[in-house]
């Protein structure tokens, strides 16, 4: 085995703890400004783009450097990368709760995404070395997975509890305690591994990857908020693409590749990591859209959505942990394939019968999520070699990142068609006041509280209807997703399936 852990790991279940801390606080501040967005906008006046690049900076730097950090773990240390991603995420919070300018806010988020990144690629491979027995570490991962969920489900709830008692920077000075103390217990409890023979480091390979990723994922958010109208927005698609396909060409040809490709021949190994893409895609969003649903619809506090969103957190941290134990049920397949048609099913009860007081899939939508998140992870980790650990955790967790920048950027953009298109004339209305109430949901509710009267409530009303008919088709949309990658899993993990039974 080339990967050397320097160390025993007697307190491997604290080191797992610190790991745990430190993915609920990365998920938190994936979507802690969900419920912040409109009172960054009263402080700040930030421009549209600015907002979107306030918003959207952070899962974006995740996930174009998750693969160059974890192959830099395994050559340097994949417990002097965790530490030092909690210095920079630290020193970034304290940096985005200061921020004066739209501009210092992003370049703060966007540092953010850095340690993000650097304690995202690290952990898995830490759980890898910590616990290499099978087990063992379906259980950690399980927990593991569960704290990163439950960081992403209960970032609004946080949110909303901060903002309505402190300034809108409280959301980010809460890392900073949190970051001193997993210093210091990853100081003393996380062992350090390595790959003992690293290869030379290709900086040309980790720049194609970090661009190409970076600027895939930016075109998606750009086409959700641009309707793809812009040239630009689809030459940056297609160079994001060219430099993806020119580096999946690259590590194939030299000696030393910064990421072994052919892993992904590995069905188990590919088919996991496009099931975490998925679900966490349609999970991330339906955060995203339930919350903006909740505050401009429903007129709920910031609190108020973030305390409407705890049953579908519950579920997730739930089906997160008990995921190992049904598998030993059910078996890994079936229950992969079990979470993901349990999720189709949940989002297709939003579809038909809307969001209000619909407890029963929004548990549904968090159980099944949860399932899928951990199995998926585990069995990418599973497949790994153990000296190439450091690159299937940063495949993992781009898995996560892209799905949740893809997800939110791809039923954004089928709520904002259906809900333009949708939006009906409004006698009275003038044609300005049409037209900027159906950019947004959040600019209809602002124009309507302006205007009054008659045809504000009828500009109220009308984009509610729209909304209502947005949301449909994209939770439509994804459950029709899930739906396909649950029976894709149930006929491409047969093999597998029944090799670990026999």
């Amino acid at each position: 085995m080339l990967t050397e852990t320097k160390q025993t790991t007697p307190h491997r279940w604290a080191a797992l703890g610190v790991l745990c801390a430190s993915l609920l606080m990365v998920g938190m501040d994936l979507t802690v400004l969900h419920v912040a967005v409109p009172t960054i906008s009263r402080e700040l006046l930030p421009s549209g783009s600015e907002l979107l690049w306030i918003v959207d900076s952070y899962a974006l730097t995740v996930a174009a450097g998750l693969i160059t950090c974890g192959t830099l773990g395994d050559r340097f240390g994949r417990k002097r990368m965790l530490l030092a991603g909690f210095v920079v995420f630290g020193l970034a919070s304290a940096g985005a709760a200061l921020s004066v300018a739209p501009g210092q806010l992003i370049a703060a988020r966007a540092a953010l995404g850095v340690g993000g990144a650097m304690i995202m690629a690290s952990t898995p491979a830490i759980i890898r070395a910590v616990f290499p027995d099978d087990r063992e570490r379906s259980v950690a991962i399980g927990l593991w997975t569960a704290a990163n969920s439950v960081g992403v489900s209960i970032g609004p709830l946080l949110g909303g509890l901060l903002i309505e008692h402190f300034w809108w920077g409280s959301v980010f000075l809460v890392n900073v305690p949190i970051v001193v103390l997993a210093v210091v217990g990853g100081a003393l409890l996380v062992p350090e591994s390595r790959d003992t023979r690293p290869h030379r480091w290709d900086a040309v390979s980790a720049g194609m990857s970090a661009v190409g990723l970076g600027t895939v994922v930016y075109a998606f958010q750009q086409l959700g908020e641009h309707d793809g109208a812009h040239p630009v927005v689809w030459a940056t698609a297609l160079l994001g693409v060219v430099l993806l396909v020119g580096f999946v060409v690259r590590q194939r040809r030299i000696r030393h590749p910064l990421l072994d490709v052919t892993q992904f021949a590995d069905r188990r190994f590919s088919l996991s990591a496009l099931c975490i893409l998925g679900c966490y895609g349609a999970y991330t969003a339906l955060l995203f859209l339930l919350t903006q649903r909740f505050q401009l619809l429903e007129g709920y506090s910031p609190l108020g959505a973030g305390l409407a969103l705890v049953p579908l957190a519950l579920a997730n941290a739930g089906g997160a942990a008990l995921a190992p134990r049904f598998a030993v049920w059910w078996g890994p397949r079936g229950v992969l394939s079990g979470g993901l048609l349990l999720g189709a099913l949940a989002l297709a009860a939003f579809t038909l019968f809307g969001a209000t007081g619909n407890y029963a899939a929004l548990v549904a939508a968090g159980l099944g999520s949860g399932t899928v998140m951990t199995l998926g992870s585990d069995a990418i980790m599973g497949a790994a070699k153990p000296e190439r650990a450091g690159e299937a955790g940063a495949v993992q967790e781009t898995s996560f990142s892209l799905g949740a920048g893809l997800g939110i950027a791809l039923l954004g953009t089928v709520l904002s068609l259906v809900y333009r298109s949708d939006f009906a004339p409004v006698p009275g209305a003038s044609a300005q006041q049409w037209d900027i109430a159906r950019s947004s949901l959040g600019a209809a509710t602002e124009v309507a509280a302006r205007t009054g009267g008659r045809v504000g409530d009828a500009l109220q009303s009308a984009a509610e209807h729209a909304f209502d008919a947005g949301f449909a088709v994209a939770t439509g949309s994804a459950a029709t997703v899930l739906a396909l990658l649950g029976v894709l899993a149930w006929r491409g993990l047969r093999e597998s399936g029944r090799r670990r039974h026999d």
